[in-house]
Order: structure tokens, then sequence, then C-alpha cells
């Protein structure tokens, strides 16, 4: 109990020679034997960073599900000391590998903001720009739900896009309720996202991204489709989206799955229909409203028309 920090530490030592004989899985287990959260006498700084070596450690031999356990002995708020910055970015830089592991785009795109609203990178303008950049790129691969929504406007807000102008009309894009050409964004933004980590092209993980893009642009696509129209042939929607009529269904189906939207297909006919069935309650709660609005309607056209009646026979008498 007197010497657990000595402990810790020459562990910590082993753990490295270790390592650096190539024996990895061997340095992670070693490392893991420490339950450094226990020890009240050392330091929250150094505990953090003992923690931080057992996650990389894990990530090395790629036990990510334990990386995952370990990452939740760190308490973010310790993060809010100016003084621990450093620890914050490798923290954080961990955490999206992690995620990246599990394309958890949502979760990436949190981590991103994290690092891009950390003082020491928003002094850099270069970091900052980076860390902005992926924030976008992450929010638009992530899959639509109500809280991608409501994050993706709040990054639409940050006026430091302005300086970013090719992502800020990325982001517009996704936020305007207007059909998507794949092969207009690929023309405009193809270029400059494959130079990014990003979408890096060539690289296995940067062709999945585009192919995630892909589907978030259909699925956007799909969801302006389904506002505006109630019923829509099979043929003209697989012309909106230019795609096949196999793969129109495939993303149908997963975003009526998630109940991002409501669809029904009639492959006999050829339809594709948007508008959910209403039970009797509704139509008649329905057809009430209407026969209201006409009789509100009839009654306003009368009284126009009485009140012009009476303004013509009053001018005929003058």
């Amino acid at each position: 109990m007197y010497v657990e920090i000595q402990r810790a530490r020459l562990t910590r030592m082993l753990a490295k020679i270790k390592e650096d004989e190539g024996q990895v899985v061997e340095a992670a287990d070693i490392l893991q034997e420490l339950q450094v959260e226990t020890f009240g006498s050392m330091e929250k700084r150094e505990k953090t960073d003992f923690i931080l070596e057992q996650m990389r450690l894990c990530m090395a031999k790629k036990d990510y599900v334990r990386a995952m356990i370990v990452s939740r002995k760190i308490s973010t708020k310790f993060f809010a000391d100016p003084a621990q910055q450093d620890l914050k970015l490798r923290y954080y830089e961990l955490m999206i590998q992690l995620a990246l592991h599990d394309e958890g785009y949502l979760d990436i795109c949190k981590y991103y903001r994290e690092i891009y609203d950390t003082p020491c990178v928003q002094a850099d303008e270069a970091q900052w720009k980076s860390a902005l950049q992926s924030v976008v790129s992450f929010i638009v691969l992530a899959p639509y739900n109500n809280e991608q929504s409501d994050l993706i406007h709040r990054i639409s807000a940050d006026v430091q896009l302005n300086k970013l102008p090719l992502y800020k009309q990325l982001l517009k894009n996704f936020t305007t309720t207007e059909l998507m050409k794949w092969s207009r964004i690929l023309e405009v933004y193809g270029s400059t996202l494959s130079q990014t980590p990003v979408f890096l092209a060539g690289m296995e993980q940067g062709k999945k991204h585009w192919d995630s893009l892909h589907k978030r642009v259909v699925e956007h696509n799909l969801r302006v489709i389904a506002k505006y129209y109630t019923r829509i042939t099979a043929k003209r929607l697989t012309q909106l989206l230019d795609l096949g009529g196999p793969e129109v269904e495939e993303h149908l189906s997963k975003l009526v799955v998630a109940k991002t939207i409501y669809a029904k297909i009639d492959r006999p006919a050829g339809i594709v229909t948007f508008m959910p069935p209403k039970d009797a309650n509704e139509q008649l709660n329905q057809w009430n409203a209407n026969v209201s609005s006409l009789l509100h309607l009839v009654d306003k056209t009368t009284h126009l028309i009485s009140k012009e009646e009476m303004v013509h026979k009053i001018t005929k008498i003058m």
C-alpha cells in the first residue's frame, strides 16, 4: 500500500520494455493488472496518464472492448482544467480511434468538437481548421436521427465556418430540403475531400467513408422525396436517386426499419406510397376540419358579396 505508486511506475517501465521488444500483448496484460483508479495516493494527472496508456496498449492489441471499459474510468470533467489540455487531446484522439473501429460517426464528430473547443487548438488556426473539417465530415457521415439533426444545425451556426466555405456549403446541402445529385457532390467536393485524412484517396478507410457519404446523400434525398410526395412511381424514384431498383428498395427499407420515414412499396403496380394510413378517428377529424374550413370560406365569401352589392347600390344612388 505504501509503495503502490512506485510499483505502478515500475510496472509501466516494464510494459514499455516489453512493447519495445515487440511483445505488445504481454505489455498490455502487465499494465492491466494495476487498478490505478483505486490508488488514493496517486495524483489525478498521473492516474489519468496511466489509464490513457492502458487504453493505448489495449487498442494496440486490438482489444477494443476492454479499451472502452478502461476509458470509462476517466471523468471528462477533469479536462475542464486548462492545465490538462495535453491529456484531453490524447484522450479524445484515442476515443476517435476507438469509435472509428465501430463506425460511430456521430460519436467521432462529438470527440472532434471537444478537440476543436480546446483553447490550445483554438490558438492555432491550422489545428482548429483541421478539427472543424473533421467535425463537418463526420456529422454528414452520421446516420440521420434527432440528435444528428440537432447537432448538424448547431455546427452550421459556427461563425468560423465562414473561413471554410466549401465545408459550410456541404453542411447547407444536408440541412436544406432539396435533392442532391451524387455526381454533383463528387464534382464540387471530390478533389478537396480526397486530400483530407477522412476521405483520403487510395486508402481502404477513405473508400469506406466515400461509400458512407453516398448512402447519406441517398437517405437525405429519400427524406426530401417523402416530404414532398404522397405517392411516386418506382421508375421516377430511381431516376431521382440515380440508382437501380434493388438499391432503392434497400435504402428505402433501411429508413423504414429505422422509422425515419413511412413508405410502402406496391411492386406489381410499381408505386411507392409515403402517406401513412389513417384510422377512422383521424379521418373523421380531418373531414370535420375540412368541412369547418369550407363553411368558414363560404360564410366569408357571402359576406364579401353582400358588401360589394351594398357599395354598388350606394354608388348608383350617388
